[in-house]
Parts: structure tokens; C-alpha cells; sequence
């Protein structure tokens, strides 16, 4: 796989939903819910500011971030599928 997002939007592999809850019974897979973190795969160069330069990000790739519910937009690419987001759908990293 070979992308480069555009501008400021970042590509994220969505970590995989529990199979159990902390009680130990096994979810079905219309139960799972979406996990709502993951991993930056690639980041693209930046939000272009007014002075024509180009803002850093607050993250980079390989990061497990935490990310809204309804931010970015599903793409799927080599049978993989991963999220296209802005950096302001990022809520946290998680270290």
C-alpha cells in the first residue's frame, strides 16, 4: 500500500473490536460496537496557513489515538479498511 493523504488529513487503521465483554461472555458480531481507537498509518503535509506555510502535526505515524464516533470517512484499500480523517476528529493519544 502506497497512499499519502492530502493536506491535513491523516489515515488510520481502526484497532479491532472486543470479541468479550470484562464479564467474559462472547459477543456476537452484531453486538460488536465500532472501536473508536487506532493506529496513524500516514499523515499528510499539514493544514496550509494563510502565510502559505504548513501547520505541524500534533501526532505522527504509528500513534494509537483515540478518535470521534462519527469523524473521518471509511476507505477501503488492498481488502484493509481504515479511516480518513482531520487531525480534529484526533481526541487523544494514548501512550
Amino acid at each position: 500500500m502506497n497512499v499519502k493523504p492530502l493536506g491535513e488529513k491523516i489515515l488510520i487503521k481502526r484497532l479491532e473490536a472486543e470479541t468479550k465483554t470484562a464479564g467474559g461472555i462472547l459477543l456476537p458480531e452484531t453486538a460488536k460496537e465500532k472501536p473508536k481507537k487506532g493506529t496513524i498509518v500516514a499523515l499528510g503535509d499539514g493544514k496550509l496557513l494563510e502565510n502559505g506555510g504548513r501547520a505541524k502535526f500534533q501526532v505522527k505515524t504509528g500513534d494509537t489515538v483515540l478518535f470521534s464516533s462519527y469523524g473521518g470517512t471509511e476507505v477501503k484499500i488492498d481488502d484493509e479498511e481504515y479511516l480518513l480523517m482531520s487531525e480534529d476528529d484526533i481526541l487523544a493519544v494514548i501512550s
